[in-house]
């Protein structure tokens, strides 16, 4: 892969930014959750795409960090001239097994339907969110609280398989 497994205080800042654009009309505006759900359907398919240890998602992953620390350092050195190339403790979401891998897939082939099917608005909601999950997935904190989220797509790909296989039915 060519992309990076660290991000820099620059990357957190600049999916810090992308998350307050799109917390900030939601919290202004009524706090309903449905505007927040296109944000949220990236995100999920973030955090998905945070799992795959290679493939076309996992490369989409870790590009996500390699372009939220160029993006966000120079951000960061255009409105403060302090330079944030400063790493973070690293994580990761580890664990998805070939049940889960097909859940994954799933979810993520979900989210680009409702991503061909949204208006240009929530297009880059969704594309934000993808972003942000992705991203934030990165770092030792985010990565560490979901640490669980393998597991479970692992199970339920096992549920799946399960039915499918006629396990329990006859």
């Amino acid at each position: 892969m060519t992309g990076t497994t660290t991000l820099t205080l620059g990357g957190l800042l600049l999916a810090l930014i992308i998350l307050t654009c799109n917390l900030y009309p939601w919290y202004r505006g009524g706090r309903e959750m449905s505007k927040l759900a296109m944000f949220g359907k990236g995100t999920a398919a973030g955090v998905c795409m945070a799992m795959c240890p290679g493939g076309i998602l996992g490369w989409t992953h870790s590009r996500s960090g390699t372009v939220a620390n160029g993006v966000g350092e120079r951000t960061s050195q255009a409105t403060t001239g302090t330079a944030s190339g400063q790493s973070l403790t690293t994580g990761q979401l580890v664990g998805l097994g070939a049940t889960g891998a097909a859940i994954v897939v799933l979810v993520v082939l979900v989210v680009s339907l409702a991503y061909k099917e949204a208006s240009r608005k929530d297009k880059r909601r969704i594309v934000g969110g993808a972003y942000v999950g992705s991203t934030l997935c990165l770092t030792a904190g985010v990565a560490g609280a979901l640490a669980w989220v393998p597991s479970v797509f692992n199970s339920a790909g096992d549920g799946v398989v399960a039915f499918f296989q006629g396990a329990g039915i006859l």
